[in-house]
């Protein structure tokens, strides 16, 4: 059984998170997410590279989008050994969609829809709806993390700056 966590809130009320809470420091838990219905993707498959991993709930809400937008604008700037991964439980179709429709080229959008091993390794998976918990990671060329942001409140927006200035001393 995995750990269970208390504490984050959706609009006030209570949600658990499900999952071992990730801390500066730790070996980045691996992960398999899809990046269409057919091909999956891991961790491995970022290897060399710098991650910077925005989870969000559902790329369909305001906060969500407005926090994607602005990751995939900070990518351009980060350079070629950086990669930013977007993360959510929505349908690759619709993860597809929306970037087409929202003009994103620079973020990756990956997909734990099926069955949700990213959101129990990073401690992010929301018992309560089966969505993910927003937060952000980064995580060096070797798979250490080097930043972590848990949000208390989901519809609360990350703190942008403090991710892109872990990236940057980095790179």
């Amino acid at each position: 059984m995995a750990q269970e966590r208390s504490g984050a809130t959706l609009k006030g009320n209570p949600i658990t998170l499900v999952g071992q809470e990730i801390k500066v420091g730790d070996k980045a838990p691996n992960f398999q997410v899809n990046k269409n219905l057919m091909e999956q993707a891991t961790l491995a498959d970022y290897a060399g590279k710098i991650k910077l991993i925005s989870v969000v709930p559902s790329l369909d809400t305001g906060v969500c989008d407005a926090q994607t937008r602005r990751f995939n604008e900070e990518a351009a700037k980060l350079g070629d050994n950086v990669v930013v991964l977007t993360i959510s439980v929505d349908l690759p179709f619709a993860q597809s969609r929306w970037c087409g429709a929202a003009g994103i080229d620079k973020v990756i959008t990956l997909s734990d829809y099926k069955n949700h091993s990213f959101g129990e390794a990073y401690g992010v998976l929301i018992k309560e709806i089966q969505l993910l918990m927003r937060s952000i990671f980064v995580i060096d060329v070797n798979d250490t993390v080097q930043y972590v942001e848990y949000l208390q409140e989901m519809t609360e927006h990350p703190n942008y700056e403090a991710a892109v200035e872990a990236v940057k001393k980095l790179v």
